[in-house]
């Protein structure tokens, strides 16, 4: 059995928490993941007990307590942030899946030469856009204007390819149902890697969609990046 010390720790109040995922980036050791919507302390030995997350939670749901814990390891947290990004189960692990595959192409006609009544083309430049399987050098990535939206933008917009994606090159993401703790890693090395025209995220209205925002802000702010910086709020009726 693990040897157990009382000392101070991170509790979350899962009644309070909404899911946000504030509270994720600003944990370095990635103690704190978002799992079924809310918040946990995946493991005693990954919390320092410091609070870097206090500050970062709208509802209060974070507090510093002292109980009967596991050591702090540094070496576990080690291990826990070389994980990989993708399952190994996972067909695409290792970049072998054809449709992982990083492409540019040709977007859509203008929206002005078409007819009131004529299809209305895709405005996507760039494949693939879920942010695990985006390449952090993929080469549509040089000199973008990057959308980064959360997932359920396009559906609650309907003109997310005319007046959000036209001209861009763009990522999705969840910051509720995806775990954000390697995001955030990928989206800073993407920031280092690429001299970016702008950085544009929307997302949705709702509570815990904010964490996008703040999972981008956060990447910027690690890799040192002034890239112009914008952020769109899109409502749950469009």
């Amino acid at each position: 059995m693990p040897t157990k010390t009382l000392r101070k720790i991170v509790q979350i109040d899962e009644e309070k928490c909404n899911g946000c995922g504030l509270c994720v980036p600003s944990c370095e050791e990635g103690a704190i993941q978002i799992i079924g919507g809310k918040a946990k302390l995946v493991a005693d030995t990954l919390c320092d007990g410091l609070g870097n997350c206090l500050g970062e939670c709208p509802q209060d749901a974070i507090t510093i307590i002292e109980r009967e814990a596991e050591e702090f390891d540094e070496g576990a947290v080690s291990e826990h942030l070389g994980e990989p990004h993708v399952p190994a189960a996972s067909p695409c692990s290792g970049g072998g899946c054809p449709g992982a595959a990083a492409m540019k192409f040709a977007a859509g006609l203008a929206q002005e030469t078409l007819a009131a009544d004529a299809p209305q083309p895709s405005r996507l430049g760039n494949w693939p856009v879920q942010l695990t399987l985006v390449p952090v050098h993929a080469p549509w990535l040089d000199g973008a204007d990057l959308l980064i939206s959360a997932d359920c933008v396009p559906y609650a917009m309907g003109s997310f390819h005319r007046d959000l994606l036209a001209g861009k090159q763009v990522i999705t993401a969840c910051p509720k149902l995806d775990e954000v703790g390697p995001y955030l890693e990928k989206l800073t090395d993407i920031f280092r890697a690429h001299d970016l025209k702008r950085v544009t995220v929307a997302r949705m209205e709702v509570p815990c969609c904010s964490g996008l925002a703040a999972l981008v802000r956060t990447a910027l702010e690690r890799a040192g990046s002034d890239v112009p910086y914008e952020e769109l709020i899109v409502k749950i009726a469009g």
